[in-house]
Formats: C-alpha cells, sequence, structure tokens
C-alpha cells in the first residue's frame, strides 16, 4: 500500500481555537526540550508530564511526542527542538463525512473536538479510502503556515 501525505487544511478556525492550537503548541515544544534533557528518555511515560507541569494536557499527544523525542534523540541526536508541533497517531485522530463535509476530530486541552477540514477533489478520494478502512491511516501533526493551520 503506497505512503501518501495529505496536507488538510482546517477551515476557518475561531480565535480562541488558533489561541488554543498556539497554546498546545507552545507547551508540547517546552515538553519536548525538557524531556530531551531528561535522564531516563528510554523509560517515559505520560506520567513523566506530571514532573515537568501541573497542566492538564492530552495523554495522547504526551505519549507521541515521548516516541518523536526518542526516535529524533536517538537517530538524529537533536540537542534543541525550535517547533514541536503536536502529533497525533491513528488511533487519536478520526476522520469522519458529514454530508458534503470532511471532519478530523483530536484531543484538545479540555476536551476532543471535530473540525472541518478545506478537502479538495484530490484529497476526497483518499479521505473516503480511509473513511471505507480501503487504506490506513498513518500519522498527522497540527501545524500553523503563513496564519492557516493545516493537519
Amino acid at each position: 500500500m503506497p505512503t501518501v501525505t495529505l496536507k488538510l487544511e482546517l477551515y476557518k478556525p475561531t480565535k480562541f481555537k488558533q489561541a488554543m492550537y498556539e497554546r498546545m503548541t507552545q507547551i508540547n515544544m517546552e515538553f519536548a526540550n525538557w524531556l530531551l534533557l531528561h535522564s531516563n528518555v528510554n523509560k517515559a511515560t505520560s506520567k513523566i508530564f506530571k514532573e515537568f507541569s501541573d497542566e492538564k494536557f492530552p495523554s495522547a499527544i504526551i505519549n507521541q511526542t515521548i516516541r518523536d523525542v526518542k526516535s529524533q534523540k536517538k537517530h538524529q541526536q537533536a540537542r534543541v527542538f525550535r517547533k514541536m508541533w503536536c502529533s497525533f497517531n491513528n488511533q487519536n485522530l478520526k476522520v469522519e463525512k458529514n454530508g458534503n463535509f470532511y471532519t478530523v476530530s483530536f484531543p484538545m486541552l479540555e476536551k476532543r473536538i471535530g473540525v472541518p477540514v478545506v478537502a479538495r477533489s484530490y484529497h476526497q478520494q483518499w479521505l473516503d479510502r480511509i473513511i471505507d478502512g480501503m487504506a490506513k491511516q498513518g500519522t498527522a501533526k497540527l501545524n500553523k503556515k503563513k496564519r492557516k493551520w493545516f493537519i
């Protein structure tokens, strides 16, 4: 099965959601840089986040960040992260179709939120395959480029 990368634009997120995405990215980046300096990175679990902060943060994102940091520390000898976007694996990201609109839902700071995406015609065939189970969904990253948010 071929690997395909889709870059889906989030459809007009509100200022509140944009601020939440920024806050999640900031917490995730600070945690990743703290984790790089931690002595037992290889034994890290989501419980290690409590040593870092008392804030609420989804354990799904914490676990994926731990995996990413372990990998980049081992294979790329990373020393510091300038940006560490929030990642979601195939268990935490869900693609749905409501009428003619596609939505993706993923864990946020307070709860899981479904966000509509701008699906072009070339995206729609792959999104339909993911929904039907004919294509495997991989990891996703929430990122920002030129004032637009993408997943």
